[in-house]
């Protein structure tokens, strides 16, 4: 569901949340940290930058940070900035009937009811995730994080959430 740019940029995100806030990160330190390929992570926080998720310096201290705290930053604007923001997998209620007139969005409407039902489906469960992953933030998904870290390296136990 979540676009391999999207997953990237939250590996990177949550590499600079679990460090000290106030430290730079360097590309080549974060790529390392998180197995990610150099040259795409710099495209990706760029990204972040105009978004201004995320703040450079140049230099040999230089890299990056994050802008503001952990608990600030949406899942969703971070997705957002990356354009990764999930996709619930195509269109298929408008395929199973012929089109009629425009709905409401201006989409093209199903002629029959059943696709109607669903394409209305879709639309719901869109804005639920949209809901979702905007009041998640990068503090919680670094909080399960480290709490899957901790229960992995305790030899397995229970993992709750």
């Amino acid at each position: 569901m979540l676009r391999q740019s999207g997953v990237q940029a939250l590996r990177a995100a949550l590499e600079l949340a679990a460090g000290d806030p106030r430290q730079w990160r360097s590309v080549a330190a974060i790529a390392s940290a998180q197995d990610l390929p150099a040259p795409m992570l710099e495209q990706l926080l760029l990204q972040l930058r105009r978004a201004q998720l995320v703040e450079a310096r140049r230099g040999r201290l230089g890299g990056y940070r994050l802008r503001r705290p952990a608990r600030e930053i949406p899942v969703a604007e971070l997705l957002a900035a990356v354009g990764a923001m999930p996709d619930l997998g195509g269109r298929a209620p408008q395929a199973m009937a012929a089109t009629s007139a425009s709905g409401p969005d201006g989409d093209t409407a199903p002629a029959d009811p059943e696709a109607q039902v669903l394409l209305a489906l879709e639309r719901r469960l869109r804005r639920a995730l949209e809901r979702e992953l905007a009041a998640l933030s990068l503090e919680e998904l670094l909080y399960d994080l480290r709490s899957w870290r901790e229960t992995l390296s305790n030899g397995g136990g229970l993992m709750l959430g």
